[in-house]
């Protein structure tokens, strides 16, 4: 099969990624192999490639937002049939004894792995993974438009449930890539306004047209104060004009898993009034389930820009400059 591994991590534009042929996987006990028709490109996988996050295995493929058909059962694995439609998330296996797992915040477990950093993900045309961890996935969405619902979009929901927004209440999403248009229209589905702050002409587009009440460029103050904001762009210099723009008893979360460094921040200006930041790790798969019935209920429309496989480097490179409209999508 074709497949790209991270040959060596370093800045995208010198190439870390290699296309190369390699033996198709077998399924473990209780893994299922899944054919992959298309896989989601995140930033995350960006972060791998480029080494922001630290080697966990040398030529990994990366890839965690992956729809495909099963089309070999490991031993004793019988949650899927052959040839039914699953999707292969982030997550992929706690350990289920450890203190945060037994209180089920399994997204804190000590001894995670995930899809595209621990183990082989879906830059390519097969992987596999425990079935436990995989997602039925709903029939409402093509596989295009499902792939970036399996981490743009658990994430996203994850980090607006994190920012407590209020019933009604005001929402600034600073970034407005794959993640955030997901999380901004199920923010409107509960009745929220949504401002939206990004470098990106294009996304500044995008945000207007699903509806947002404001968009600016990334460091603008939006013309209210807000009740809640997410921080999706993995910029540590953003974190204080957020704050600043938060309401008393205002919520930022910051919802990448890497971010550069944040400026000193100033108690008054920044934190005062019961400000608060709060990060967001990983998800639970609780958190999966109920964002896809949440999208499906509510018809949430993924807008996706696509490449072929071969393209992978490429896709990397554009969502590196922010030249992806939505969700960059490998068609496998």
């Amino acid at each position: 099969m074709r497949a790209w591994t991270v040959r060596r991590p370093g800045p995208i534009a010198t190439g870390p990624l290699e296309l190369v042929e390699r033996d198709a996987p077998e399924p473990g006990p209780g893994e299922v192999r899944v054919r992959i028709t298309v896989c989601g490109v995140c930033r995350t996988d960006l972060h791998v490639a480029e080494g922001d996050l630290p080697v966990h295995r040398a030529g990994v493929v990366p890839g965690h937002e992956i729809v495909g058909t099963v089309d070999a059962l490991g031993q004793g694995a019988n949650r899927f049939a052959e040839g039914e439609r699953v999707g292969i998330a982030w997550l992929r296996h706690t350990c289920g004894t450890c203190r945060f797992c037994r209180r089920r915040a399994e997204n804190l477990c000590l001894a995670p792995r995930f899809t595209g950093w621990d183990d082989d993900g879906g830059y390519a045309e097969h992987a596999v993974v425990p079935e436990a961890y995989a997602y039925a996935l709903p029939k409402a969405f093509s596989d295009r438009e499902a792939a970036p619902l399996l981490c743009a979009g658990i994430i996203g929901f994850r980090a607006l449930r994190r920012a407590e927004l209020p019933p009604g209440g005001r929402l600034g999403l600073y970034g407005f890539g794959g993640s955030a248009h997901l999380a901004a229209q199920v923010a409107m589905a509960e009745g929220a306004s949504v401002y939206v702050m990004t470098r990106s002409e294009e996304a500044r587009r995008l945000a207007t047209e699903l509806g947002a009440t404001w968009v600016g460029e990334t460091e603008d103050r939006p013309p209210e104060p807000l009740d809640a904001a997410i921080c999706f762009a993995p910029a540590g210099g953003i974190v204080p004009h957020a704050l600043e723009a938060l309401d008393r008893g205002g919520t930022l979360a910051i919802a990448g898993i890497h971010l550069s460094d944040i400026p000193v921040l100033d108690y008054q200006r920044h934190l005062f009034q019961e400000r608060q930041v709060r990060s967001v790790t990983a998800n639970t798969r609780a958190d999966g389930t109920e964002f896809l019935e949440v999208a499906a209920r509510i018809g949430i429309r993924p807008t996706t820009t696509p490449y072929p496989l071969d393209a992978a480097d490429r896709a990397l490179d554009d969502l590196a400059a922010d030249r992806v409209d939505g969700a960059a999508v490998l068609e496998v």
